[in-house]
């Protein structure tokens, strides 16, 4: 399988204004800073984007800023996720139309359908694009767990390019790489597990904390994949667990990404309803969680 896509790609914030509305001026800066930080490629409208909270036409712009911004430096994948197959194909196709590079996609959720349902969903979208797609398995968002086995079978479609596997359970890597892992890009989408996956072999890491510190997760996977230096590796991932950890395991990972990317000193607004900011006692706690990482020195002082 050539692959295209590789490294570190961020599932990008939806900056809002205090009135609610999209800020398209800071998502524009904010996508330069990804991108000077070395990220190698750009998501909006995944979990972390709030897409769930945006109209249409919403969307579609935040797709336009994101590809302008982008300037060609680095591929855009368009989370196109709804919850029927007529929306998702919709999205799917204004996403190729505006120049994204490819769309990534979870499974519909609250209908929770059967495998052989969604593997109609999925091979409908693979007909009615031309352009690669990513799985997002993230069962504890959609109610649908996309087993690795069932994943294989989706390899059967041409389209289905990449996975980004965000279970947060290593056996599921390993599993994917051996079985898929000639004719799958396999991405890690579980922050906690990044280093371990990484060193078994997968191409890369889906995260909503690259928006924060977008330079560690960059410098983590060029020491595992390019220098293969692991033990600076896990010195540095142990710097950033404790931070990793915290948005995980919060049940609070929007918001708390948004009130961090405030902290460093790139403003993100508040999530829209019925998601609210963190508390005072929850930002010192992802105060302290930054103050581990050396990235995020200068903002200390």
């Amino acid at each position: 399988m050539k692959t295209t896509f590789h490294g570190v790609l961020v599932a990008l914030v939806t900056p809002m204004k205090a009135n609610g509305e999209i800020d398209f001026n800071v998502l524009s800066a904010h996508i330069e800073a990804m991108v000077a930080a070395g990220v190698h490629g750009l998501i909006p409208l995944g979990s972390t984007g709030e897409f769930y909270a945006l109209a249409p036409d919403e969307r579609r712009e935040v797709i336009k800023a994101t590809i302008k911004a982008a300037s060609g430096r680095v591929p855009v994948v368009a989370g196109a996720n709804a919850s029927s197959t007529r929306d998702v194909v919709t999205f799917s196709r204004e996403a190729e139309a505006l120049g994204c590079d490819a769309v990534m996609l979870a499974p519909p959720y609250y209908s929770l359908p059967t495998p052989d349902e969604l593997y109609a969903h999925y091979k409908a979208v693979n007909d009615a694009i031309g352009l690669p797609i990513m799985l997002y398995n993230y069962p504890g968002r959609t109610g649908v767990d996309m087993s690795p086995e069932f994943i294989e079978r989706l390899c059967e479609l041409p389209l289905i390019r990449y996975v980004k596997e965000s279970t947060g359970e290593i056996g599921r890597i390993s599993t994917l790489l051996r079985r898929c892992g000639d004719r799958l890009g396999v991405f890690c989408g579980g922050d906690t597990v990044a280093f371990e996956s990484l060193a078994l072999g997968a191409i890369g890491w889906v995260g909503g904390v690259a928006n924060v510190v977008p330079r560690s997760h960059v410098e983590l996977y060029r020491l595992m994949t390019e220098k293969r230096d692991f033990a600076a590796a896990r010195k540095l991932y142990f710097q950033m667990l404790p931070l990793l950890n915290l948005m995980e395991g919060g049940g609070k990972y929007t918001q708390w990404v948004k009130a961090a990317c405030g902290l460093v000193g790139r403003p993100a607004g508040a999530p829209r309803a019925p998601l609210r900011a963190p508390t005072l006692a929850e930002l010192k706690e992802l105060k302290a969680a930054l103050s581990q990482i050396p990235e995020t020195r200068q903002f200390r002082k």
